[in-house]
């Protein structure tokens, strides 16, 4: 009888899977967040409503890749769903309250009238900021591995929250403020494009502080990582991973002194790319890490094959669709509503 198993390695490819649609949420969410991040900052109302507009089109579809992350993690390895959602329960749930607060905000800021907008506002920037912080969190947090003891997290509600992973919710709201400061130098004109580079220099800074921190600190978390970044030859052949950030942040500062408008923007995307490839390749194997690998947290292969089956139709289409939209909704975005 045919299987699909027996044709490619199923595990690998969900593993795979589940990592691109997490990488596809970072940066495509990334940068709305980012946005909302820096909301309160912008100079006018005039420069929100051009902030707003600008993501409008985008934002709730941005969020597909995080369900499609979850989904995928439940459905193809559950051991690893199992293990990590009691380790991360609290700030997930917070994360998620912070993404309901920013979409409740803007349906009602979109029909506020003007003046009143502030509470709305105040939502969108704060359910952004929490929900930015909470994911640098959930990162520093898996980094660092959690407790486990046979097939069940034996950890505290609150071993999450550290020194350490409190200072990566705080790299990622810089990151994500980077994004978002480039989409705006990229999407909006006039003021707020030239307010959107200032932001853009002030947060291009602590995102290289913060890089390099998580660069140095990650080979002391755990010996396997230390072992394959600091011995040769690995060194030689990892070196252009933080090679190519280094060279990606200089772009970005000499293209925000001129008159560039595209490239900081996709160079901003190369550091996160760059980054999540470091930490990628630091975390191999493991779906949970330091003690639980992919293939040991994989479901069984009929489940994994039929849920393939129907990621292979669904996928090119969501793509499809997420290509349509950035390509009608091109161009520069005005403060005038039009959401």
């Amino acid at each position: 009888m045919f299987s699909l198993e027996h044709l490619v390695d199923l595990p690998l490819i969900w593993y795979g899977l589940i990592l691109t649609a997490v990488l596809l949420y970072i940066v495509l969410d990334g940068f709305d967040l980012g946005v909302g991040v820096l909301f309160p900052f912008a100079p006018s109302e005039t420069c929100r409503n051009r902030m707003m507009n600008s993501i409008a089109p985008f934002w709730d579809g941005n969020e597909t890749w995080l369900i499609l992350g979850g989904g995928g993690l439940f459905a193809a390895f559950p051991l690893a769903y199992a293990i990590l959602m009691p380790a991360l329960y609290v700030p997930v749930i917070v994360m998620l309250l912070g993404l309901i607060f920013r979409g409740v905000a803007f349906e009602f800021r979109f029909k506020a009238p003007e003046g009143k907008r502030g509470l709305w506002d105040t939502a969108f920037h704060f359910g952004s900021l929490v929900a930015a912080f909470m994911q640098g969190t959930i990162i520093g947090a898996v980094v660092q591995g959690v407790p486990v003891e046979g097939r069940s997290f034996v950890g505290g509600a609150f071993d999450w929250l550290n020194g350490y992973s409190v200072m990566t919710g705080v790299a990622l709201v810089f990151g994500y403020g980077l994004l978002g400061a480039t989409w705006l130098v990229m999407k909006t004109e006039e003021q707020t494009q030239a307010w959107a580079r200032r932001a853009a220099a002030y947060v291009l800074g602590w995102v290289a502080v913060f890089l390099a921190i998580v660069s140095v600190s990650m080979p002391f978390i755990n010996p396997d990582i230390r072992a394959l970044w600091w011995t040769i030859p690995n060194l030689f052949y990892l070196a252009p991973i933080p090679a190519a950030s280094l060279v990606f942040i200089l772009l970005i500062w000499n293209d925000l002194n001129s008159e560039r408008e595209v490239r900081p923007f996709l160079c901003s995307i190369g550091i996160f790319l760059t980054a999540y490839l470091g930490l990628g390749i630091s975390l191999y194997p493991y779906a949970v890490p330091y003690e639980v690998s992919f293939r040991q947290a994989a479901a069984a292969a009929p489940s994994q094959s039929l849920l393939l089956v129907g990621t292979v139709i669904l996928l090119p289409i969501i793509l499809a669709y997420t290509a349509y939209c950035y390509f009608v909704f091109r161009g520069k975005a005005s403060h005038e509503s039009g959401y």
